[in-house]
């Protein structure tokens, strides 16, 4: 048992830096091996990134992500409330390059930068944001809705401040998290992410970090907030811990090619490697369903198909 929380938490810092003990309250169930067989896009092994190349031993349990969203059989939640989502540009402090994506984080001792409402009983606080994108505009986004994917998906990581008094305990524990989807669409340029683009080029490379102030991630949501999907499920990056609420927003985001060729031009590796590897399509692959239930805040008997729409970027 020791053994295997070391292990989560050594993981853990592929995507959260040092984490704390995890709490001694929750039992790690046993474990299991990370499927790829369930991947609803079109690669091969060789061209995702080398975490998942191999055999991942994660905990057991049946709330894996990212999932295929059905549109039509999801299941329409007339109680499911507008999302509160309130972001205080002051807590913005850095973004690091980690080797596996580029995260911009914030100070979250306060509650200056939270979300509430819609599926969840508690307040959260806004932890990090971080994106995936794949080598093309074909794909790169985690979660698919009908089976179609986006170039890229941004999440936003936010921890159950009123259950829990640090992160690190948050995100070993039973509705812990809350993440907020977005979906990337090829369109026009963003200016809001733009400010964000200009400072990647200085984390290049692996384990850089650099001073990021003043940035509103508010400006990175869609306009329409109320329409999403939700379901129970768990990180895409290791410990791969079932304690996350996702709240997928239906209506993506415009951004420019030229802003997500920045993206791919971040390295996976540090700079004193000698094979350097472009940061591309670092997803995990889809997982099983195993009969949860996705909910939706909209009637999608109502809404266009987002199918079509994804198809035709």
């Amino acid at each position: 048992m020791v053994v295997l929380k070391a292990a989560a938490a050594s993981l853990g810092r592929c995507l959260f830096g040092a984490l704390a003990k995890p709490s001694q309250r929750r039992r790690w169930p046993p474990v299991r091996g990370c499927s790829l067989t369930a991947s609803s896009s079109r690669f091969v092994l060789s061209r995702v990134h080398p975490m998942w190349q191999e055999p991942l031993a994660i905990p057991g349990g049946d709330r894996q992500s990212p999932i295929n969203i059905t549109m039509r059989k999801s299941i329409y939640d007339p109680h499911l409330q507008p999302l509160s989502i309130r972001y205080d540009p002051r807590t913005c402090q850095q973004i690091w390059n980690n080797g596996y994506s580029f995260l911009v984080e914030f100070d979250d001792t306060t509650d200056k930068s939270t979300l509430r409402g819609g599926p969840l009983e508690d307040q959260y606080r806004l932890c990090q944001f971080h994106f995936h994108w794949g080598e093309s505009n074909a794909w790169g986004s985690e979660h698919t809705v009908d089976r179609c994917l986006y170039p890229a998906e941004l999440h936003l990581v936010h921890w159950n401040s009123e259950k829990y008094s640090l992160f690190e305990e948050a995100v070993m524990e039973e509705n812990g998290l809350a993440v907020i989807g977005i979906f990337l669409k090829v369109g026009k340029r963003h200016d809001g992410l733009q400010k964000l683009v200009d400072a990647l080029p200085a984390i290049r490379h692996k384990d850089s970090v650099v001073e990021f102030t003043r940035f509103d991630p508010g400006c990175l949501l869609p306009s329409n907030t109320d329409n999403y999907w939700t379901y129970a499920g768990s990180l895409t990056t290791p410990p791969l811990t079932e304690a996350v609420t996702w709240i997928i927003m239906k209506q993506h985001i415009e951004v420019s090619h030229d802003q997500l060729a920045v993206f791919r031009s971040l390295l996976f590796t540090s700079a004193e490697e000698e094979a350097q590897k472009s940061m591309v399509n670092n997803f995990r692959c889809q997982q099983p369903l195993r009969g949860r239930t996705v909910r939706s805040s909209f009637s999608p008997f109502l809404h266009e198909d987002v199918s079509s729409e994804a198809a035709g970027r």
